[in-house]
């Protein structure tokens, strides 16, 4: 009877826990996608070429903030996207322009965005430099010597092959850019939650000393996200020249301030020991589907950049768990 009586008084739950904070960058998205569509829709919002435009524009921010989620994850931050992205696209744009195949072209970017990667594993692996202060180091290097490299001038990419792979093709309707971004966050998405280097990454940034009592070697793990950091970077920086057909030193500008915002804003902490590629890939929609929805409406530059900070913090804010 006392069993019984136990069991009685436990209140009826057929549902599991909802955690709404877990999916503020939803609820949000959903939100201003619907104010967009009520107060703008007539003026061409919700049309497809729209849909498919916001998605081609987020999609190089999406690629970074991919590999920028494994590096926070893991307890460090790369500020240095932005600038190895110009200087992928412009070592690319220089391999085609002397002769060689664009395969060869984006092994020579990935190339650089490796090298950059590398040095910024080093600083921070061996060395023992805090990567705040490295990447903000190689952020300034890379984009002067992306600027000396070409004195400042635009370097054009005739090849349509790349142009359509990287740019502005499409694959059954589908844009290009769109499927890179996808497929990217796929791919993000699976290493990080079903992989052992993914338990390895967050192991590493909940609580480094216990990760290492447990046999996890950190230093090479926060070593491997910086290689994976650069690597997307430059795949970012080909994306920006095959979309625009050239290469300039001020591609990425900014870039890596949008990526960590679409990482926080997905629920990724920024302390480390916790990540989401599907709620970074909704921050990455958000940022885009916000800035498009203020171009429309005709706001300026300058009323933009407040409105669209004022969302992403009340976002963070909404996500913000009591007394986190």
């Amino acid at each position: 009877m006392q069993s019984k009586a136990t069991i009685s008084s436990r209140p009826a739950s057929f549902m599991p826990d909802f955690q709404w904070r877990n999916y503020v960058v939803y609820i949000f998205f959903v939100a201003v996608l619907g104010f967009f569509a009520v107060t703008i829709g007539d003026k061409g919002f919700l049309t497809m070429m729209n849909l498919f435009n916001i998605a081609r524009t987020t999609a190089m921010i999406t690629v970074i903030a991919v590999a920028m989620t494994f590096v926070i994850s893991s307890g460090e931050l790369d500020l240095s996207v932005g600038s190895t992205a110009a200087l992928a696209a412009l070592t690319g744009a220089l391999v085609m322009q002397a002769g060689f195949a664009w395969p060869i072209a984006v092994v020579a970017a990935i190339g650089s965005g490796l090298v950059v990667g590398s040095l910024n594993g080093f600083f921070v692996t061996v060395i023992g430099i805090p990567s705040f202060l490295v990447t903000l180091g190689m952020m300034q290097f890379v984009r002067g010597f992306d600027m000396r490299v070409t004195y400042t001038n635009p370097v054009s990419i005739a090849d349509k092959t790349f142009n359509a792979l990287f740019g502005s093709g499409k694959f059954f309707g589908i844009p290009s850019l769109l499927i890179w971004s996808v497929v990217i966050a796929l791919i993000g998405h699976i290493v990080l939650k079903y992989t052992g280097f993914g338990r390895e990454i967050l192991a590493t940034g909940g609580n480094r000393q216990a990760a290492e009592y447990s046999g996890v070697k950190t230093r090479r793990v926060k070593f491997m996200v910086f290689l994976l950091s650069g690597a997307a970077a430059a795949l970012a920086g080909l994306l920006y020249s095959g979309m625009m057909q050239t290469a300039r030193f001020n591609f990425g500008e900014g870039a890596e301030l949008m990526a960590i915002a679409a990482v926080i804003l997905g629920g990724t902490s920024l302390f480390g020991g916790k990540g989401t590629i599907l709620g970074t890939f909704a921050g990455s929609l958000l940022i885009g589907t916000i800035n498009n929805g203020l171009i429309i409406m005709g706001l300026d530059v300058s009323e933009q950049m407040m409105v669209a900070g004022g969302i992403i913090i009340l976002a963070v804010a909404f996500g913000k768990k009591p007394g986190a």
